[in-house]
């Protein structure tokens, strides 16, 4: 039991560290969007000579920027790990809170993959998921 539990906060703590990646390339990703999108429609506007509404524009620009943003789903995540080890820790019955728990890290992990456009961030999700698949199998044993 000791030696399962220590495992599975190992992994626990690899899947935190793909977070902290992933976290540090979405905010230079928003960014960055944001900027290629306003440059983008100003140019295609240009093209058809279109005056543009310097307000309407960022305002828009923005709103898409946030549609990418994974910000609230990384909060959830590190939620989820805190939770994880407060019911790792308890002495009552786990495995089935644990279950739901491991539901709710796939759910917002599988967001962020969908939400994120870009590969780097891609290839970390993968790898997040590898290990939340890992620690599920680990979970399904517990009580």
């Amino acid at each position: 039991g000791r030696k399962a539990e220590e495992d599975i906060k190992a992994k626990i703590e690899t899947v935190r560290a793909y977070a902290d990646e992933v976290e540090k390339i979405s905010h230079e990703d928003t960014v960055g969007y944001r900027d290629k999108l306003e440059a983008k429609i100003r140019a295609i506007l240009g093209d058809f000579e279109v005056e543009v509404d310097e307000n309407r524009l960022l305002t828009e620009c923005a709103v898409w920027a946030d549609k990418i943003a994974i910000d609230e789903e990384l909060v959830r995540l590190r939620s989820h790990f805190g939770a994880f080890y407060d019911i790792i820790g308890s002495s009552e019955p786990s495995g089935r809170k644990l279950d739901f728990l491991m539901q709710e890290l796939n759910r917002e992990t599988n967001t962020i993959g969908s939400k994120a456009n870009n590969a780097r961030i891609a290839r970390i999700v993968v790898n997040m998921k590898g290990e939340l698949e890992k620690i599920r199998e680990q979970v399904q044993n517990i009580e």
